[in-house]
């Protein structure tokens, strides 16, 4: 089942902890935790591609654009997110790892109350 498709990309980020779904931004799902983005599944491509979009690590975010198919994202990559085309030199496993570390970072980001508050 490829993460590609909305529905699967959804379903794979519900499944980490106190993941909240929205819809904005032209109809992108919008992974948050704590109220905060980790990750997307949105078309800000010129290509008009459905593409995902996550927060990375300072390393990832210089080493991932390397590659091809991956980008610094549209309007996020001052808080360095990376945009992956389905095309990317990424397998959908390794995607899905960085999207759990993208959760992983945001999530130490929140307060000691607020992860308490939400179950983490």
């Amino acid at each position: 089942m490829s993460i590609y498709i909305r529905e699967n990309f959804e379903e794979f980020i519900k499944q980490l902890p106190a993941v909240e779904i929205v819809h904005q931004w032209g109809n992108a799902s919008v992974g948050k935790i704590g109220g905060k983005l980790f990750a997307t599944f949105n078309i800000w491509s010129d290509e008009d591609i459905w593409q995902i979009s996550f927060k990375c690590s300072d390393m990832g975010f210089e080493m991932l654009p390397t590659l091809n198919g991956i980008s610094k994202a549209k309007y996020l990559a001052r808080a360095k997110w990376v945009s992956v085309l389905p095309n990317s030199e990424l397998s959908e496993e390794e995607i899905k790892n960085y999207i759990i570390d993208a959760h992983k970072i945001i999530s130490q980001k929140l307060s000691k109350d607020l992860r308490h508050e939400i179950g983490l």
